[in-house]
């Protein structure tokens, strides 16, 4: 008898483990389905994808989307992949997206071509890696996402380029526990409008419903801004996605740079920015407070130099409505002129860092560490000279910055490198006097730190190649 019910026992466990084996299985290996498979919602039979208006409009998606500076490499045509990304788990190299037949997604039908936009999943099956910003192109409007593929398949220039095998070994590679990080972490749904109160808070005393939408819309869907802006969880996802968490763009440290939060904290964000200063740096990559450096300055060369004034302006709008922390930003920054006594001709040597500062940083930056808006950014209150991760002071400083070309035009003015010209001590000198001057609060930079980021920075990683769409 105990025999027998053991057996029924063990047979209804191990029928249990079966059923939920095979329907997991089969969920990480379904195929999610799109608005625009044949009967769905947004499909439409006949539809000319040819259109010169779609067309026009996906080429704008894509410049909002910033599509060409990770799928481009600065010896190959645009959109034939090839950039190397990092990752914990070894490096990703983002693929040919040009319309190619054979190597890029020429054979893409509008549903594949949505899957792996908004659900990340390839025509081929396999799912992508979240280094895509499929959960935030996710909330991509089902026209957007339509357009975008009237521009890849009727505008953009074929190009026959194998894509290269990412540096991830097994059994790291497999792909289907995505699905499961997919369930976990990312969002679905396109982005919905708030209406009325919800899409006007105290910040924006107007209460211009119409142009927060847009603002948030852009924000958070092509501009992908969470991507680099919002911290990462131990699974390395974003940790919000929407102004309904104070994690959303409140700043990240990735590859070797720190995104600065994009909300109102007066020291490390845009507390001090109205919203003319936000439109003029998306506009031109600098203004009175900052001049972009790093890889935002490929967003600004590539991407919102070339959107609506507008549309720039309701990303203004949308920013400056998200509220800051003082608990997380501290007391906010108020200039100390005291500083500029170490900087004095018989006080420079007693002070670590100073007549380097003297020698090497202030015939730009100013003496007084105010800079020269809008040509030279100030350091005095700068948010990487708040910020308590150096990253960004070390990287810029080893490496220099890159070259924005606004209106076809290439800046005069930018940050040399000094990789070959300083020591680890002396760029940790320099810093720590840069980030404990003037009410600056960022701290001090060690040796160390400097010694790590030039082992994991290369130089030509700062040279910005400006790429043409057409």
């Amino acid at each position: 008898m105990k025999k027998s019910r053991f057996g029924r026992v063990l047979a209804t466990v191990v029928a249990i483990v079966v059923v939920v084996v095979i329907g997991g299985w089969a969920y990480v290996t379904h195929t999610p389905s799109s608005p625009f498979d044949p009967g769905g919602v947004a499909d439409q039979p006949g539809l000319d994808t040819s259109s010169p208006q779609l067309i026009q409009r996906g080429e704008y998606v894509a410049r909002a989307s910033d599509c060409v500076a990770c799928h481009s490499v600065p010896d190959r045509p645009p959109f034939s992949g090839g950039l190397a990304m990092a990752t914990p788990l070894g490096s990703i190299y983002t693929t040919n997206i040009t319309p190619d037949k054979t190597t890029g997604i020429g054979a893409y039908s509008l549903a594949e071509f949505d899957r792996a936009m908004r659900h990340g999943v390839a025509r081929a099956g396999h799912r992508l890696y979240p280094a895509m910003p499929y959960p935030s192109y996710a909330k991509l409007s089902d026209d957007d996402v339509r357009a975008l593929y009237a521009y890849f398949m009727h505008s953009v220039q074929p190009v026959r380029q194998e894509n290269r095998p990412n540096g991830i070994e097994w059994p790291m590679n497999m792909r289907w526990p995505l699905a499961l990080w997919n369930l976990a972490f990312a969002p679905s749904g396109t982005y919905q409008a708030k209406p009325g109160p919800q899409a006007a808070p105290a910040q924006n005393a107007d209460g211009n419903s119409t142009l927060w939408n847009r603002g948030a819309y852009l924000v958070q869907s092509a501009g992908h801004c969470g991507s680099c802006h919002t911290a990462r969880g131990v699974a390395f996802n974003e940790k919000a996605f929407d102004e309904s968490s104070p994690h959303y763009l409140a700043g990240a440290l990735l590859d070797g740079w720190y995104a600065p939060s994009l909300r109102n904290d007066p020291n490390t964000g845009l507390g001090r920015w109205s919203e003319a200063d936000v439109y003029q740096f998306l506009k031109t990559g600098r203004n009175q407070h900052a001049v972009v450096f790093g890889s935002m300055t490929d967003v600004i060369n590539n991407s919102t130099q070339f959107m609506t004034d507008e549309d720039l302006k309701a990303i203004a709008y949308y920013l400056k409505s998200l509220p800051g922390s003082p608990e997380r930003d501290g007391p906010p920054w108020k200039y100390d002129a005291s500083s500029n006594q170490a900087l004095a001709l018989d006080q420079r040597l007693k002070v670590p860092g100073a007549q380097t500062f003297a020698a090497r940083c202030s015939a730009c930056h100013g003496a007084e560490g105010r800079g020269q808006a809008p040509w030279i950014p100030p350091l005095a209150g700068a948010a990487s000279s708040m910020s308590k991760e150096n990253a960004s002071s070390i990287n810029v400083t080893l490496n220099g910055s890159g070259r924005i070309v606004a209106n076809g035009m290439p800046d005069a003015y930018r940050m040399p490198p000094f990789r070959g010209q300083l020591s680890d001590k002396e760029i940790a000198d320099v810093l720590t006097f840069v980030r404990t001057a003037w009410g600056n609060q960022g701290g001090a930079v060690t040796p160390d730190a400097v010694k790590d980021l030039r082992k994991r920075t290369d130089p030509a990683s700062s040279e910005v190649i400006i790429l043409q769409m057409r």
